[in-house]
C-alpha cells in the first residue's frame, strides 16, 4: 500500500528582497491564490526569523520562506546562500496516517527533527512531522522531508485541532538543531538488506484505482 496521498505543498527558500518577484510568478503567472502572509513568523527571536507566504493551488500548495537576519543570519538565509535563489527546501507529503507512519519510520530507522506538531498553516489544519537532513549539511542547509495529515472529515478536523501534540514550531526547530550542530541524516538505510532488488515494473497506483481506464500495454522500462 502507499503511505503518502499526495503532495501537499513545496517550500522554497528565497533570497533577500525576491519573496514578492517570487510571489508575482506564482500568483500571475501560475494562476495561484495567495491565502497566508506573514511577514515576520519569530518577531520575539533576537536572533533570526523568516517572512512566510502560502500560494494555494488547489490541489497543492507552494510556501515562500525568505529570511530575516537580525544577531545571526536566519536559516533560511543560510539555505539561500548554499542553494541560490528560489530553491527547494522541502517537500510535504500528505500521509493517510501521521501517527502510523510516525511508527513505520521508526521501524525503519528513520530520524524526525523533532516531535510532531497540530496547528494552523497557511493551506489549513493540520498535523505535521518535520524530518532530519538528507546529506550531512547543517540543519539549515540541508533539504528535508515533511510528512503531514490533513482532515478529510469534521470529526477528523476536531481531533487535530484538539488533541495536539507537544513540539515546537518549525522555524525553532531547525534553529535549535542548526545551534547544537547536528548532522545526523534523515536515514542511514540500516534497514536496507543487502540483497535487496528493485521489484517488477507495475501499473500506476491510479490505474489500480480506475480498473476500467488499464489497457492490455505492459508496463516498460526506458532504456
Amino acid at each position: 500500500m502507499s503511505w503518502l496521498v499526495r503532495v501537499d505543498h513545496i517550500t522554497y527558500a528565497c533570497e533577500k528582497g525576491m519573496i514578492e518577484k517570487w510571489a508575482w510568478y506564482h500568483l500571475e503567472v501560475e494562476g495561484g491564490r495567495l491565502v497566508t502572509r506573514i511577514d515576520d513568523v519569530d518577531p520575539e527571536n533576537p536572533k533570526s526569523s523568516m517572512k512566510l507566504w502560502c500560494i494555494d493551488f488547489g490541489a497543492f500548495g507552494i510556501a515562500l520562506v525568505e529570511g530575516i537576519d537580525r544577531a545571526e543570519k536566519s536559516q533560511v538565509t543560510l539555505f539561500a546562500d548554499c542553494h541560490g535563489d528560489h530553491s527547494v527546501q522541502h517537500v510535504a507529503y500528505d500521509t493517510s496516517d501521521l501517527d502510523k507512519f510516525m511508527d513505520r519510520l521508526q521501524q525503519y530507522g528513520c530520524n524526525p527533527l523533532g516531535e510532531p506538531i497540530s496547528k494552523k498553516d497557511g493551506f489549513g489544519i493540520l498535523k505535521q512531522l518535520f524530518c532530519k537532513g538528507y546529506s550531512q549539511l547543517s540543519a539549515s542547509e540541508t533539504q528535508f522531508a515533511e510528512y503531514v495529515q490533513r482532515p478529510r472529515s469534521i470529526q477528523e478536523e476536531l481531533e487535530v485541532t484538539f488533541s495536539q501534540k507537544a513540539g515546537k514550531g518549525f522555524y525553532r526547530q531547525v534553529e535549535e538543531a542548526t545551534a547544537k550542530g547536528e548532522i545526523t541524516t534523515f536515514t542511514t538505510f540500516s534497514a536496507m538488506p543487502s540483497d535487496w532488488l528493485p521489484p517488477a515494473v507495475e501499473l500506476p497506483f491510479s490505474a489500480s484505482r480506475n480498473p476500467e481506464r488499464v489497457t492490455s500495454e505492459e508496463p516498460t522500462i526506458s532504456q
